[in-house]
C-alpha cells in the first residue's frame, strides 16, 4: 500500500497527520506541495479521489486568496486548478492519498477513513 501525504512541514494539522500515520506504522510517501506542487492533472486526480470540486479545497484564509479576488470571480475548474497549481499555498493540507481514496486531514483523524 503506497499512502502520500501533501504535507507542509510548518502546518500543524499537517505535522499531526504525518504523526498519526507514522504511528499506524505507514511510511507514506511526503510531498511538500508547496516545493513540489502537483501537476494539473494530478490535482483533478486528487479532487476526483476526495470527491470534491476545486473550490472545496482553497483554503479561503490565506491572503493569496482575497490577492487574487477569488471570493467574488467566478471561474471553471480548469481555471481554479491553474491558479491552484501556480498558487500551491491556496491548496487545503494536508491531504493523504492511499490509492484512489483520498482525505484531508482536518481533523487529521479523518484520514483513518481511507486506510
Amino acid at each position: 500500500m503506497t499512502v502520500t501525504i501533501y504535507h507542509n512541514p510548518r502546518c500543524s494539522k499537517s505535522r499531526q497527520t504525518l504523526a498519526l500515520l507514522e504511528a499506524k506504522g505507514i511510511a507514506p510517501v511526503i510531498v511538500e506541495y508547496l516545493k513540489e506542487p502537483p501537476s494539473a492533472a494530478e490535482l483533478k486526480r486528487i479532487l476526483e479521489s476526495l470527491g470534491l470540486r476545486p473550490r472545496d479545497v482553497l483554503r479561503k484564509s490565506e491572503p493569496r486568496y482575497a490577492e487574487l479576488g477569488l471570493k467574488e470571480r467566478e471561474l471553471t475548474d480548469e481555471a481554479l486548478i491553474a491558479l491552484m497549481v501556480q498558487n500551491p499555498i491556496l491548496i487545503e493540507r494536508p491531504i493523504v492519498v492511499n490509492g484512489t481514496k483520498a482525505a484531508i486531514g482536518r481533523p487529521p483523524e479523518k484520514i483513518l477513513e481511507i486506510l
